[in-house]
């Protein structure tokens, strides 16, 4: 994975120059490619998921890309939709999203692999976009909650495990950020806002997140207890 950096005054993307090749290799980047217009417009768009910013599902020559724009919640995000404090290009949201997720895909990890992430600044703020390859076959852990038996659950145990063995602490660990695969491979995505770190007590706290996730889904308390038991079976507490 390479890593670059693309300017346009005040337009910033930082993408996986092989990525953008392999899906557009008669296409450069190009900003347009971060706006939902410009796929509608090209007949691009395949579908789209529910959620805060609404993510497109879109056709990518013979790739399907996620495009996500950064969107907030809470009662900021009645006023302030979608609109970020300025402190600096790397700590732009956007940028420390994409380069997260080609850390933890270098190393192998379940997530989804990286395309590109633009922002757009505008005074003391910005906007921001994230592109990402869409996994093919994938269905939240939410919408497999009914089938889901306790083998697949400690699947998800053990792959959150993994995750932290490697020092991700996903602040928003939820039924719908965990996608399953055809052949039951547990994916982890949306890292916004997520950071590597030592071992602590932020492991826990990742847990009983999802363990509340699972119960607005009305899943039976035995489903995190599966998830749990994969987990303490896999989880290098020294790691």
């Amino acid at each position: 994975m390479q890593l670059a950096r693309f300017q346009a005054a005040k337009t910033f993307i930082l993408y996986d120059a092989h990525s953008v090749c392999d899906a557009l290799p008669a296409s450069q980047i190009d900003p347009a490619l971060f706006s939902p217009a410009y796929w509608r417009q090209h007949g691009g768009v395949v579908g789209e998921a529910p959620g805060r910013g609404t993510s497109l599902f879109v056709q990518a020559g013979s790739q399907q890309w996620v495009l996500r724009h950064y969107r907030r919640g809470g009662l900021v995000g009645r006023v302030i939709r979608d609109r970020y404090l300025w402190t600096g290009l790397e700590r732009t949201r956007a940028f420390r999203e994409l380069r997260l997720t080609a850390e933890l895909h270098a190393r192998g990890l379940p997530v989804p692999p990286p395309v590109a992430a633009c922002v757009w600044r505008h005074g003391l703020s910005y906007r921001a976009a994230l592109i990402t390859v869409r996994l093919a076959g994938t269905r939240a852990l939410a919408e497999r909650l009914a089938d889901a038996d306790a083998t697949l659950l400690e699947r998800v145990g053990a792959s959150v495990a993994r995750f932290h063995a490697a020092g991700l602490d996903h602040v928003d660990l939820n039924a719908r950020n965990l996608l399953v695969d055809a052949a039951d491979q547990v994916w982890l995505i949306d890292l916004d806002r997520c950071r590597l770190r030592q071992p602590g007590a932020w492991r826990a706290a990742n847990l009983d997140r999802l363990a509340r996730s699972l119960a607005k889904f009305d899943a039976p308390p035995a489903a995190m207890e599966a998830i749990r038991r994969g987990y303490r079976s896999s989880i290098s507490f020294g790691g």
